[in-house]
């Protein structure tokens, strides 16, 4: 499990002037990593790490021999159009390439010259995926939202049984995942409408949001050969936004017995920027269960884990309608929660992922679920902030949605501060809903 070490100090200061301003995401504490080019050219796509509103750009890096030996062959790694050679390095090395750019890129380091022609403006930038991802598996770690959405179609028993003793999750589609600033159509499908008794086919009515964080795969493991908790974080390369929208009315006609399918698997948006698990570090905090509650069997257990194993990470969801963006207003929060009420932690995924042998491999992506806190306030989904469309959620333009709308824009923003630390961010992950196909 990371530790604090000095590039978290929070004194440390670059010379990039954009990461020392106050509320950027992007200090020199948290150099997360992403995949990127240059708005509409035919650039090759490659890495790069943020650092204030700049992309030092892994590939120029590399090109300009700025470091060399280990770090020299890890930012070469990072260098390629996605990150899973970089991921598939581990722990070690990962945490001393972070270590050789926060020192050169500090005020003062010899670095600043040969590096500052390696800067591409993060305005001038687009995305890609940062990694392939060969398998992605959707959790739901936290208990406020399975009982809220349990308390919608099973009253008298929302909570099933085996929630509390086992990480519960689904295998997705990995290949509708795409980066922030997806725009994709409202899926059709099947759906029973109420009092009906056969299903009608059609655009869905029910479109929701699902407020998550992504949990990328680093080194994988051999199949059969499964991670204890000890281990479970040097496999973690780091975490970043993500929202797997939901048909809500097509996953209610679908879901039993097997569970989503293409409820789910129209399109799931992710930040591009990948917030090590090393720069999280200061924001750990203990895993906590009530005291009756049945506590995890011995292989989800670890001392570590019980008093560092969940993030404090603050997530906030806005909604942006068509007349907003007409109006140049921007989007409105309808959702702040935290991480730390999740009820399963990232090392408890991995165990019980692997538990059985499964061999997970450097780009798969873990979704966390829906991350709703224990008010109704802080719920993640839409299903939860309107009580399953009975209560429209009021925004401050004099709009309101039960569901979303076509042309409806959702950003999801997550950040960590606290005193004595110094505050470091996700971006943003954002995603537009489009019209049915005709």
């Amino acid at each position: 499990m990371t530790m604090l070490n000095e590039t978290h100090d929070p004194a440390l200061r670059s010379w990039v002037a954009s990461a020392n301003l106050a509320g950027n995401d992007f200090p020199i504490q948290n150099l997360p990593f992403a995949s990127f080019r240059r708005q509409g050219s035919t650039e090759a796509f490659r890495g790069g790490v943020a650092i204030g509103d700049q992309i030092l750009d892994l590939a120029a890096v590399h090109q300009a021999g700025v470091f060399t030996g280990n770090i020299g062959q890890a930012v070469r790694a990072g260098a390629q159009p996605q990150l899973n050679d970089l991921m598939a390095l581990g722990t070690p090395v990962w945490s001393a390439l972070r270590l050789a750019l926060s020192r050169a890129l500090r005020e003062g380091a010899a670095e600043q010259a040969a590096l500052q022609a390696c800067l591409v403006p993060q305005a001038q930038a687009e995305y890609g995926v940062p990694a392939r991802i060969g398998d992605y598996t959707d959790f739901y770690t936290s208990v406020h939202h399975a009982t809220n959405i349990g308390k919608l179609f099973r009253p008298d028993n929302p909570l099933l049984p085996n929630y509390k003793w086992i990480p519960i999750g689904y295998h997705g589609r990995a290949s509708s995942i795409g980066v922030s600033g997806q725009q994709f159509r409202r899926p059709v499908g099947q759906t029973l409408p109420p009092g009906a008794t056969q299903p009608s086919f059609g655009p869905c009515k029910r479109l929701d949001i699902e407020l998550e964080l992504g949990i990328f795969v680093g080194t994988g493991n051999e199949l059969g050969d499964p991670v204890a908790m000890a281990q479970a974080e040097d496999h973690v390369f780091g975490l970043c936004l993500l929202n797997d929208w939901s048909a809500r009315d097509i996953q209610a006609w679908e879901y039993q017995p097997l569970g989503p399918f293409l409820s789910k698997n129209f399109a799931t948006t992710i930040s591009p920027w990948i917030v090590t698990v090393e720069a999280l570090a200061p924001y750990r905090v203990a895993f906590e269960r009530p005291a009756d509650d049945p506590q995890p069997l011995p292989y989800l257990d670890s001392e570590a884990n019980r008093q560092r194993g969940a993030f404090d990470i603050q997530l906030q969801v806005g909604l942006e309608t068509p007349k907003m963006r007409e109006a140049g207003q921007g989007d409105a929060t309808i959702c702040r929660t935290s991480y730390r009420h999740a009820y399963w932690t990232v090392a408890q995924m991995v165990t019980h992922h692997t538990v059985n042998g499964c061999n997970l491999q450097p780009g798969d992506l873990f979704g966390s679920g829906t991350l709703s806190g224990p008010t109704l306030d802080q719920a993640g989904a839409l299903i939860e902030l309107t009580a399953g469309g009975k209560n429209p959620l009021p925004l401050p333009n004099g709009e309101t949605r039960t569901f979303l709308e076509d042309g409806d824009a959702v950003v999801l923003r997550g950040w960590c501060e606290k005193p004595g630390a110094a505050r470091i961010g996700f971006g943003e992950c954002r995603g537009t809903v489009l019209p049915a196909r005709g």
